[in-house]
């Protein structure tokens, strides 16, 4: 179930828009537990081993509950890959210094990344985004139009302090300093950056469609409230412990500033000039993907129903339960 239209948010944060809900939040007829509650009690998710090992705001994965974030992870690539089109990518989760600048990352944002120093070597920096490292692989690069849309598509682990974090999020698993993220990036001309943004935000619609998440696009603009100069589309999936919808990932246009700093570039079809391209952007966080299933897909003794899509990646497995010794 489709859902469109504009709506205004009551938000205080100016130029926001609902576009979009899909699907219809599930009517339980017992108390609704939280993915913390849900994954602590089946043995599967631990906040205590991982603050033994790292300290706050880490989660220790264990049995099945490990390998549906892995399926998950695994499922979304497949998707992008095979479905739409994108190309594989890895690359490595330390950045240097002017690849975060390059996309407007370090100057005000330095606080909230890891650092790693190395004797007689420059910082490193541990990426906070997947988008991040595909984005700078065309840096100082000119495509031939043949080569438009580029699209990449790449999971990893990414890392953020959160240090500037406060809010309802702060006391909550979702916010987490280390998770995976699958981002995706499209690269094009700039006649086809609107085009390119609503086909960016669809791929990423289709996996929580796939999943049978109910979910809703919020429209946002970095330029003003006009919902005719949309630059960023954020995906917001409902949680039914807070009854509320929560943030899972955006899609970007990236603005001028960054487009230069980038400098990738692109010959034009019709007369051959060498021009700027443009560069739309997703993310999925996988952890925040894992914590909707958990809570979308629980039942009344605590087991939770694995999403149809996901049983081929699990060796069959349709329900996962309490399993195993609680260690902590």
């Amino acid at each position: 179930m489709t859902v469109n239209g504009p709506r205004s948010l009551n938000t205080e944060q100016s130029g926001q828009v609902e576009v979009r809900r899909w699907g219809r939040p599930r009517q339980f007829d017992f108390e609704i537990k939280s993915h913390a509650v849900l994954g602590e009690a089946c043995g599967g998710l631990s906040f205590l081993t991982a603050a033994k090992l790292s300290g706050p705001r880490f989660v220790s994965l264990r049995g099945p509950i490990a390998r549906m974030s892995r399926a998950l992870g695994q499922f979304v690539l497949n998707v992008q890959t095979e479905e739409h089109g994108y190309e594989e990518h890895y690359a490595p989760c330390l950045l240097k210094a002017e690849v975060l600048d390059s996309t407007g990352q370090l100057s005000g944002l330095e606080d909230d990344l890891f650092k790693a120093s190395h004797q007689n070597e420059a910082d490193l920096y541990l990426t906070p985004s997947a988008e991040m490292s595909l984005i700078n692989m065309v840096a100082c690069q000119t495509l031939d139009a043949d080569q438009l849309p580029l699209k990449m598509v790449m999971l990893t682990p990414c890392f953020n302090t959160e240090a500037g974090a406060a809010g309802p999020d702060t006391l909550v698993t979702a916010r987490q300093r280390q998770y995976d993220e699958v981002g995706l990036v499209q690269v094009v001309a700039a006649s086809e950056s609107v085009a390119a943004l609503e086909d960016v935000t669809s791929h990423v619609e289709y996996v929580l469609k796939s999943l049978g998440i109910p979910y809703r696009v919020i429209a946002r603009s970095v330029r003003g409230v006009s919902i005719d100069m949309v630059d960023i589309f954020d995906l917001e999936v409902w949680v039914p412990s807070q009854g509320n919808y929560r943030a899972i990932g955006s899609c970007i246009v990236a603005g001028d500033s960054q487009v230069r700093r980038i400098r990738a570039r692109h010959v034009e079809p019709d007369n051959g000039q060498v021009t700027l391209a443009l560069i739309v952007s997703g993310g999925l966080a996988v952890n925040r993907l894992l914590f909707a299933v958990l809570e979308n897909y629980q039942q009344a003794d605590g087991s939770i129903l694995v999403p149809e899509v996901l049983r081929s990646y699990m060796n069959g497995v349709s329900t996962i339960e309490g399993f195993g010794d609680q260690r902590g």
